[in-house]
C-alpha cells in the first residue's frame, strides 16, 4: 500500500526519541517555549560573564569554586542539549565556537585549570545574535532593536572581543607579569591598547606579549570603527529587494537603488 509523503515525514518525526524532539524544538522552532529558552540562553551568557568578572576580584574560596562547578554543570547540560538537537552532532562538535564552549566548560568544572577561559563563553552571544530565528524574534519583540540592529550587533562584537582579550591577557600574564594583578589590570591594558592610547604604565613583555598587543590594537580598532560607522551613518530599514536581494534601503525608498525594482516597504504611518 502506498503511504503519502507527508505521512512518512510525520512518522519519521514522531519516531525520534522524546528528548531529541524537545531539543530540536528548543533550538530550531518558534514555539513560545523555544522562544523563552533562547532568551534564557542570552540571559545565561550574561550571568556567566558577570559571574566571571565579579569573582575575579575576590579570593578563590571553596564557595566560589563550588559555584564555578555548579555553573559548569548548567553549561554542560545546555551543551549536551545543543548537540542532541543538532542534525549532525559531529559537525557541530568540530565547530570552533563549540570547541571554545567545551574548553570554557571544562575550566568551570575544574576551577584549578583557570577560570579566565570562561570568557570564551562570550562567543555564544555572537552565535546567538547571528541566529536568523532569534534575530527575527528580537525584531518583532523589540522595536528599538529593529531600529538599531546594526549598532547593537557591532557593540556586542566589540564587547565580546574586549571580554575575550581581557581573559587572554590575564591568563597569559598574571603568573609572570607583576603589572597584571587582576582582571581590572588586564581590562585596563586591553582598553588602552584597543584605543591605541598606550599610557605605557602596563606593558606585556616578550614576543608573545607584543603579538597579543598587536592583535588587540588591530582587531579592536577595526571593531571600534565599525561601531562608530553604524552609530553615525544614516538610518536605513532592512527589507530584501524581490529583484536583486539588496537588504537595506532608505525608509522612504520607492525603488531599489541597485536595480530600480519597485519596493513595497511596510510603513506603520505617522
Amino acid at each position: 500500500m502506498k503511504v503519502p509523503a507527508g505521512g512518512l515525514r510525520g512518522r519519521a518525526a514522531t519516531g525520534l526519541p522524546a528528548d531529541r524532539q524537545l531539543a530540536r524544538e528548543l533550538y530550531f522552532r518558534d514555539t513560545p517555549r523555544a522562544v523563552r529558552y533562547r532568551y534564557g540562553l542570552l540571559a545565561l551568557d550574561a550571568v556567566t560573564l558577570v559571574f566571571i568578572i565579579a569573582t575575579s576580584f575576590i579570593e578563590r574560596t571553596t564557595a566560589v569554586e563550588v559555584a564555578d562547578t555548579l555553573l559548569g554543570l548548567v553549561l554542560l547540560a545546555e551543551f549536551g542539549l545543543r548537540l542532541r538537537a543538532s542534525p549532525r552532532p559531529w559537525r557541530e562538535l568540530a565547530h570552533p565556537a563549540t570547541i571554545a564552549d567545551a574548553v570554557a566548560i571544562v575550566c568551570f568544572l575544574i576551577p584549578s585549570l583557570g577560570a579566565a577561559a570562561g570568557f570564551l563563553r562570550a562567543l555564544r552571544v555572537l552565535r546567538l545574535l547571528r541566529s536568523p530565528r532569534l534575530l527575527n524574534r528580537l525584531r518583532r519583540d523589540l522595536p528599538t532593536f529593529k531600529q538599531n540592529e546594526d549598532s547593537v550587533v557591532a557593540a556586542t562584537d566589540l564587547l565580546v572581543f574586549i571580554f575575550i582579550m581581557t581573559g587572554l591577557v590575564y591568563e597569559t600574564q598574571y603568573r609572570s607579569n607583576p603589572q597584571i594583578g587582576d582582571y581590572a589590570d588586564a581590562l585596563y591594558f586591553t582598553i588602552t591598547a584597543l584605543t591605541t592610547t598606550g599610557f605605557g604604565d602596563i606593558t606585556l613583555p616578550g614576543r608573545t606579549g607584543r603579538l597579543l598587543s598587536v592583535v588587540i590594537m588591530f582587531c579592536g580598532v577595526t571593531l571600534f570603527l565599525r561601531l562608530a560607522q553604524s552609530l553615525f551613518r544614516a538610518t536605513k530599514v532592512r527589507f530584501p529587494c524581490p529583484q536583486c536581494g539588496l537588504q537595506r534601503h532608505e525608509p522612504d525608498a520607492v525603488h531599489c537603488k541597485a536595480c530600480g525594482h519597485i519596493l513595497n516597504i511596510p510603513d506603520e504611518g505617522s
